[in-house]
């Protein structure tokens, strides 16, 4: 019995099954992390942008509302520092530095004066100096890139410029600026545990069921394997279970077969050494005997003949018997070729029953359907033709009784000829029938009236009647009959 529960197969299905989950997770992740870093960046540019526009807007109103012409520029500075307060608070929620230049590059406010009541002490922001081309890109079309705004910034950083205009001209340029890689790689170690905690449920998950799937399809697959090895060493008892309707379940089937196949091939193959053991045995020993005795002078002169016409038997016994192996050979090996030619089946079956005149008088059989056969001329080998009908009556004259009958008949219907021979007997039983056309079987010992013959004689008439294109059958009553009919073509076609 198969004991073990895991295997070299159902490890490797395993680890590959595994590793094609494990590959596929990993190039989703990237592309998951690729579009959440592209959708990251478009929302805080939108954020930014928001920001600037928001500030932008509030510096502008302020201009308006403390001059009331709308002359007065970002440099004065005055007014604007009233902005800061929004400024510092929009830094806090958004985490990020917002400041106003004047077109100089020069930064006039930053969250800084919100704290210092308006005073301008800010270090960092006194010390940026925009580059000119920045300031007239963001004055024209705004300004949305990763930049260290010329030497101002250590780092490259997410920068969002919004201009200042009012009447027609530019007072200004206000700058949303974002650390990149901390805040992103913050984001994206969020999305990566999320992502890693869904990962591992997955993998549980599919391993589990990886795990019932592969070992249901390879617990057949061990079984056949199992059971090679029992075939290899003779033991044919061995099943694989099949359940299911799948492919694996008819390869399973398919094993089963072959076993019972590959089973009753042995029977046949022990039973058919033992067979032909005996019969050579038996000739051989008798025609050694007789030989012997005529040679040392045992048998008397005047018996020499019977014994000799013993011996000449016993050879045609032999003769029989290897030219029988051999056409089966030849007909497993398709080395058999047909030389079809014209002749007349009626007649070549009233030859074959003349061979057979001595034994048929020997048992005193009557042989019926003779004198109605018509004339029939096909065309096929009529040598292997002739080995099918010699080899049926002779089958048909040792399984008849003393006394018996032999009912031969043979007609045409145009396209095909059929022909039949029964004869009375014990018959064959149901069990049986099937098998007697198998290579090697013998019909039970016990029932039969001559038992001499390896049980090739029904296995070569089949593959000759076959080989012709034709049809063979047996039927049978207990008691009663035994019939094997043909049927060839009347004109074999290659």
């Amino acid at each position: 019995m198969i004991t073990q529960k895991g295997g070299k197969l159902f490890r490797k299905y395993m680890l590959n099954m595994l590793l094609l989950i494990f590959t596929g997770m990993f190039l989703m992740s990237i592309l998951f992390i690729a579009l959440e870093t592209g959708r990251w960046s478009d929302e805080q540019s939108v954020i930014l942008r928001n920001n600037t526009e928001m500030v932008t807007d509030n510096v502008k109103n302020t201009i308006m509302g403390f001059s009331g012409t709308g002359q007065s520029t970002v440099s004065d500075g005055g007014p604007l520092r009233i902005v800061s307060g929004l400024i510092d608070t929009l830094c806090t929620s958004n985490n990020c530095d917002i400041f106003l230049c004047d077109t100089n590059g020069k930064v006039i406010l930053c969250r800084e004066m919100a704290k210092t009541r308006g005073r301008n002490t800010c270090q960092k922001h006194l010390m940026y100096n925009i580059p000119e081309d920045i300031i007239v890109k963001a004055s024209k079309d705004g300004y949305d890139e990763l930049t260290t705004l010329g030497t101002s910034l250590p780092v490259k950083n997410h920068v969002v410029a919004t201009p200042v205009v009012l009447y027609g001209k530019t007072l200004g340029v206000v700058f949303a600026v974002k650390p990149v890689f901390s805040t992103l790689a913050q984001y994206i170690s969020q999305v990566a545990k999320i992502m890693l905690i869904a990962a591992m449920i997955t993998l549980f998950v599919s391993s589990v069921i990886i795990y019932g799937m592969v070992y249901r399809i390879t617990k057949p697959l061990k079984q056949m394997s199992y059971a090679a090895k029992q075939y290899a060493d003779g033991d044919f008892s061995y099943k694989v279970n099949v359940s299911g309707d799948d492919e694996l379940a008819e390869l399973a089937k398919a094993f089963n077969k072959m076993a019972i196949s590959l089973s009753a091939l042995e029977s046949s193959r022990r039973s058919f050494v033992a067979n032909v053991s005996h019969e050579l045995k038996t000739p051989m020993t008798t025609i050694g005997g007789f030989i012997d005795g005529i040679l040392d002078g045992t048998i008397e002169q005047d018996e020499e003949k019977k014994y000799l016409e013993i011996v000449s038997d016993e050879v045609k016994r032999l003769s029989r018997l290897v030219t029988g192996m051999l056409n089966m050979s030849k007909l497993e090996a398709g080395e058999m070729n047909i030389n079809a030619r014209e002749f007349d089946m009626s007649n070549s079956i009233f030859k074959t029953v003349l061979n057979f005149e001595k034994k048929i008088e020997q048992k005193n059989l009557d042989i019926m359907g003779l004198e109605n056969m018509q004339s029939i001329r096909v065309v096929a080998d009529e040598d292997m033709i002739m080995q099918v009908i010699y080899n049926l009556v002779d089958n048909a004259i040792k399984f008849t009784p003393v006394d018996g009958y032999i009912d031969i008949n043979s007609f045409t219907d145009g396209e095909k000829v059929y022909v039949s021979i029964r004869n009375s007997g014990d018959g064959i039983s149901r069990d049986e029938l099937h098998k007697v056309f198998e290579r090697f079987y013998k019909i039970d010992r016990s029932r039969s009236y001559d038992v001499k013959g390896a049980g090739l004689g029904l296995y070569i008439v089949k593959s000759i009647v076959n080989l012709h294109k034709g049809e063979i059958k047996a039927d049978s009553v207990e008691g009663e009959y035994t019939e094997f009919s043909f049927w060839i073509p009347l004109s074999y076609k290659t």
